[in-house]
Protein backbone atom coordinates (compact mmCIF):
# COMPACT_ATOMS: atom_id res chain seq x y z
CA UNK A 1 0.00 0.00 0.00
CA UNK A 2 1.40 3.29 -1.01
CA UNK A 3 1.91 6.20 1.65
CA UNK A 4 -0.92 8.53 -0.07
CA UNK A 5 -3.42 5.83 0.79
CA UNK A 6 -2.17 4.95 4.32
CA UNK A 7 -2.62 8.97 4.88
CA UNK A 8 -6.19 9.10 3.36
CA UNK A 9 -6.89 5.80 5.64
CA UNK A 10 -5.64 7.45 8.74
CA UNK A 11 -8.07 10.53 8.11
CA UNK A 12 -10.64 8.30 7.37
CA UNK A 13 -9.90 7.08 10.86
CA UNK A 14 -9.77 10.55 12.08
CA UNK A 15 -14.05 11.45 10.79
CA UNK A 16 -14.27 8.51 12.79
CA UNK A 17 -12.99 10.33 16.03
CA UNK A 18 -14.58 13.42 15.09
CA UNK A 19 -18.05 11.39 14.50
CA UNK A 20 -16.93 9.99 18.29
CA UNK A 21 -16.33 12.92 19.64
CA UNK A 22 -18.86 15.09 19.09
CA UNK A 23 -21.89 12.32 20.08
CA UNK A 24 -19.95 12.03 23.17
CA UNK A 25 -19.64 15.97 23.50
CA UNK A 26 -23.65 16.03 23.11
CA UNK A 27 -24.15 13.49 25.28
CA UNK A 28 -21.72 15.02 28.04
CA UNK A 29 -23.60 18.24 27.61
CA UNK A 30 -27.10 16.66 27.52
CA UNK A 31 -26.56 14.48 31.15
CA UNK A 32 -24.23 17.79 32.69
CA UNK A 33 -21.40 15.45 32.74
CA UNK A 34 -18.07 17.21 33.04
CA UNK A 35 -15.09 16.40 33.01
CA UNK A 36 -15.73 12.96 31.46
CA UNK A 37 -12.66 11.18 32.38
CA UNK A 38 -9.96 12.07 35.06
CA UNK A 39 -6.68 10.61 34.14
CA UNK A 40 -4.34 11.62 37.84
CA UNK A 41 -1.44 12.42 36.21
CA UNK A 42 -0.98 14.63 33.15
CA UNK A 43 -1.12 13.24 29.84
CA UNK A 44 0.11 14.78 26.13
CA UNK A 45 -2.65 17.38 24.46
CA UNK A 46 -5.44 16.39 27.21
CA UNK A 47 -3.81 17.11 30.70
CA UNK A 48 -5.47 16.00 33.69
CA UNK A 49 -9.12 15.40 32.18
CA UNK A 50 -10.80 15.14 29.61
CA UNK A 51 -13.35 17.93 29.53
CA UNK A 52 -16.32 18.93 26.90
CA UNK A 53 -14.00 22.05 26.12
CA UNK A 54 -11.08 19.78 25.52
CA UNK A 55 -13.38 17.28 23.58
CA UNK A 56 -14.55 20.88 21.62
CA UNK A 57 -11.13 21.75 20.90
CA UNK A 58 -10.19 17.86 19.89
CA UNK A 59 -13.48 18.80 16.91
CA UNK A 60 -12.11 21.77 15.57
CA UNK A 61 -8.01 19.97 15.32
CA UNK A 62 -9.15 16.49 13.81
CA UNK A 63 -11.42 19.02 11.06
CA UNK A 64 -8.15 20.83 10.53
CA UNK A 65 -6.27 17.40 10.39
CA UNK A 66 -8.48 15.73 8.21
CA UNK A 67 -8.90 19.05 5.87
CA UNK A 68 -4.77 19.83 5.77
CA UNK A 69 -2.30 16.71 5.70
CA UNK A 70 -4.17 15.21 2.73
CA UNK A 71 -4.37 18.24 0.70
CA UNK A 72 -1.39 17.33 -1.29
CA UNK A 73 -2.34 13.90 -1.93
CA UNK A 74 -5.58 15.20 -3.56
CA UNK A 75 -3.54 17.55 -5.90
CA UNK A 76 -1.29 15.19 -7.42
CA UNK A 77 -4.34 12.67 -7.77
CA UNK A 78 -6.08 15.31 -9.87
CA UNK A 79 -8.74 15.21 -7.26
CA UNK A 80 -9.34 18.95 -6.23
CA UNK A 81 -11.56 21.79 -7.07
CA UNK A 82 -11.38 23.83 -10.43
CA UNK A 83 -13.64 25.42 -12.61
CA UNK A 84 -14.19 22.53 -15.00
CA UNK A 85 -16.80 24.45 -17.39
CA UNK A 86 -14.02 26.71 -18.35
CA UNK A 87 -11.06 23.51 -18.03
CA UNK A 88 -13.21 20.86 -20.39
CA UNK A 89 -13.34 22.92 -23.32
CA UNK A 90 -9.75 22.44 -23.72
CA UNK A 91 -7.54 19.40 -25.14
CA UNK A 92 -4.69 17.93 -22.95
CA UNK A 93 -2.24 21.01 -24.01
CA UNK A 94 -4.84 23.23 -23.23
CA UNK A 95 -5.69 21.72 -19.79
CA UNK A 96 -1.68 21.93 -19.30
CA UNK A 97 -1.03 25.26 -19.55
CA UNK A 98 -4.65 26.05 -17.59
CA UNK A 99 -3.39 23.79 -14.85
CA UNK A 100 0.44 25.33 -14.79
CA UNK A 101 -1.14 28.63 -15.07
CA UNK A 102 -3.34 28.18 -12.04
CA UNK A 103 -0.85 26.62 -10.12
CA UNK A 104 2.29 29.67 -10.87
CA UNK A 105 -0.32 32.72 -10.80
CA UNK A 106 -2.38 31.43 -7.77
CA UNK A 107 -1.20 28.22 -5.55
CA UNK A 108 2.49 28.75 -5.47
CA UNK A 109 2.50 32.78 -4.56
CA UNK A 110 -0.56 32.10 -1.84
CA UNK A 111 1.31 29.41 -0.02
CA UNK A 112 4.92 31.16 -0.58
CA UNK A 113 2.72 33.77 1.80
CA UNK A 114 0.82 31.02 3.49
CA UNK A 115 3.60 28.62 5.10
CA UNK A 116 6.03 31.36 6.97
CA UNK A 117 2.49 32.91 8.20
CA UNK A 118 1.49 29.83 9.38
CA UNK A 119 4.65 28.93 10.77
CA UNK A 120 4.61 31.89 12.78
CA UNK A 121 1.30 31.27 14.57
CA UNK A 122 2.37 27.07 15.43
CA UNK A 123 5.65 28.31 16.50
CA UNK A 124 4.16 31.42 18.58
CA UNK A 125 1.98 28.78 20.79
CA UNK A 126 5.19 26.42 21.14
CA UNK A 127 6.87 29.44 22.54
CA UNK A 128 4.34 30.27 25.00
CA UNK A 129 3.22 27.27 25.80
CA UNK A 130 -0.44 27.29 24.85
CA UNK A 131 -3.09 25.60 26.12
CA UNK A 132 -6.66 25.62 25.30
CA UNK A 133 -9.08 27.79 27.70
CA UNK A 134 -11.62 26.65 30.37
CA UNK A 135 -10.42 23.42 30.47
CA UNK A 136 -9.60 22.26 26.79
CA UNK A 137 -6.56 20.65 25.18
CA UNK A 138 -3.22 21.26 26.52
CA UNK A 139 0.30 21.47 24.11
CA UNK A 140 -1.75 23.41 21.49
CA UNK A 141 1.39 24.12 19.27
CA UNK A 142 0.91 20.06 18.64
CA UNK A 143 -1.88 20.43 16.27
CA UNK A 144 -0.96 23.91 14.90
CA UNK A 145 1.88 22.25 13.42
CA UNK A 146 -0.27 20.89 10.83
CA UNK A 147 -1.06 24.13 9.34
CA UNK A 148 2.29 24.63 7.97
CA UNK A 149 2.88 20.95 7.90
CA UNK A 150 -0.53 20.40 5.60
CA UNK A 151 0.58 23.83 3.61
CA UNK A 152 4.44 22.20 3.09
CA UNK A 153 3.16 19.15 1.67
CA UNK A 154 0.69 20.83 -0.27
CA UNK A 155 3.32 23.76 -1.83
CA UNK A 156 5.58 20.41 -2.59
CA UNK A 157 2.50 18.52 -4.74
CA UNK A 158 2.45 21.75 -6.69
CA UNK A 159 5.55 22.23 -7.11
CA UNK A 160 5.95 18.42 -8.71
CA UNK A 161 2.78 19.38 -10.57
CA UNK A 162 3.97 22.01 -11.85
CA UNK A 163 7.53 20.48 -13.25
CA UNK A 164 5.48 17.59 -14.54
CA UNK A 165 3.27 20.21 -16.32
CA UNK A 166 6.51 21.77 -17.43
CA UNK A 167 8.20 18.94 -18.75
CA UNK A 168 4.95 17.62 -20.79
CA UNK A 169 4.32 21.44 -22.39
CA UNK A 170 8.17 21.04 -22.96
CA UNK A 171 7.20 17.91 -25.35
Amino acid sequence: MDLGRRVVDICAVAVIVLMLAIAVQVAGNLFDVNPLLRFGRDLPLLGQALTLNGLLDLQWHLMALVALIPAGIVWLRDRHVRVDFLYDRHGPRGRAATDLMGNLLFALPFLAMAIPAAWRFAHRAWRVDEGGANGGLEDLWLIKMALPLGLALLAAAVAWESLRLLRSLAR
